[in-house]
């Protein structure tokens, strides 16, 4: 094996710090943009910004800053902005700002953190990958934006709602809201309200989240060129 020139030398430690300086600017950049988005989050969760209430439902924007992460940052990411906003749901729990997390609350905390916290890490994780497999196939370098923002609420109702009934179908707080509505099915009550609800935030975080994410990352793009 030959040995390398002093050119050759020189030219390989000017790409060795060349890419210790692109890889600790893009550490930089992630840490910077998880801080943002993560004051994002505590804004946007204590602000009427993060949730459109109605008479009937409470559509949250909250899964905004999470489709972001998702389709501009890595999966890990996600989970970490999606962590933040399950610690602003059950922040909400513990303060009472939401009736029913607060009324599970004081059922069972411990469970209501894992509902309030592990749906939200696992919509930002899987939202980040189900972006990152439509990335490769994705010719027209938008639809796995769209995919990206609206898998992401879509898994934050199937996975809140699931962890939902698996730790509190029989709690008397669910009972009690199938009974107000005269409801005798409380499975088939809680498909029709939140099926609506979550075709609503699906719809709105779907053009929002598209939107933003597919901006911010053409902007992105031209400022490390």
């Amino acid at each position: 094996m030959k040995a390398m020139t002093s050119e050759q030398k020189q030219t390989a430690k000017k790409q060795a710090v060349k890419t210790t300086r692109t890889a600790r600017s893009e550490s930089i950049y992630e840490l910077v943009a998880l801080g943002l988005l993560t004051a994002i989050c505590f804004i946007m969760c204590f602000t009427p910004i993060g949730y459109i209430k109605t008479p009937f439902l409470s559509v949250t924007l909250m899964t905004i800053p999470v489709i972001i992460s998702a389709t501009v940052l890595r999966p890990r990411d996600a989970a970490i902005i999606g962590g933040v906003f399950g610690l602003t749901s059950f922040i909400q729990a513990i303060s009472g700002m939401s009736a029913l997390t607060g009324a599970l609350f004081q059922l069972n905390p411990f469970f209501t953190f894992v509902l309030c916290v592990v749906p939200r890490v696992l919509e930002g994780w899987l939202g980040g990958l189900i972006f990152r497999g439509v990335e490769k196939i994705d010719k027209t370098k938008f639809l796995s934006y769209a995919v990206g923002s609206l898998s992401v609420p879509l898994l934050n109702t199937l996975l809140f709602m699931s962890t939902l009934f698996l730790f509190f179908y029989n709690s008397e707080p669910i009972q009690n809201i199938a009974a107000d509505k005269g409801a005798n099915n409380v499975l088939a009550l809680f498909t029709a309200m939140v099926g609506v609800q979550a075709l609503i935030e699906a719809g709105i975080c779907f053009v929002l989240g598209t939107a933003i994410s597919k901006a911010l990352a053409v902007a992105l793009k031209r400022v490390k060129k």
